[in-house]
């Protein structure tokens, strides 16, 4: 009877804990949202809001891993999203929580471009070197060395 009443134990917490874990996740996200949105309506700088907003998902988030800026920038616009008509004032600011995107795909092109240019520049040096090498056999083959003794005449 004492194992029943311990499997049935550890059923139920199994069972309750994630979802509990989860409401946490989203009422964390959801208020950290609320702190930035009313923050940057109250006249507040980004830098301010983003920390305090980030600050408390941080906290209530616990666990063994943390939430990363992107995961916490990603959770606040996903509840300014959801709650459109209680954020309407703070759409204009999401943009401001993922400002490098634009930086950051240029920045990702211009090294596949200087990857590509390398990878050009090195097969160029392979090609001049084979057609040098090539070019320096048939020199070879054609002058003896009879040819090329200075004083043999």
């Amino acid at each position: 009877m004492k194992g029943i009443k311990k499997e049935l134990i550890f059923i139920t917490l199994g069972v309750i804990t994630p979802l509990s874990l989860h409401t946490l996740k989203v009422n964390a996200g959801s208020f950290g949202a609320e702190i930035f949105c009313t923050m940057r309506d109250g006249g507040n700088d980004h830098e301010s809001s983003w920390d305090a907003a980030y600050t408390y998902i941080k906290k209530q988030k616990g666990g063994f891993f943390k939430v990363s800026p992107k995961q916490a920038a990603a959770q606040i616009t996903e509840s300014v999203i959801r709650d459109r008509e209680t954020f309407s004032y703070c759409v204009e600011y999401l943009d401001q929580l993922h400002p490098n995107r634009q930086l950051i795909r240029d920045l990702e092109k211009e090294e596949k471009r200087k990857e590509k240019e390398a990878k050009d520049r090195e097969n160029k040096r392979k090609k001049l070197e084979k057609e040098l090498e090539e070019t320096n056999k048939e020199i070879s083959e054609k002058f003896t060395d009879e040819t090329l003794d200075r004083y043999s005449y």
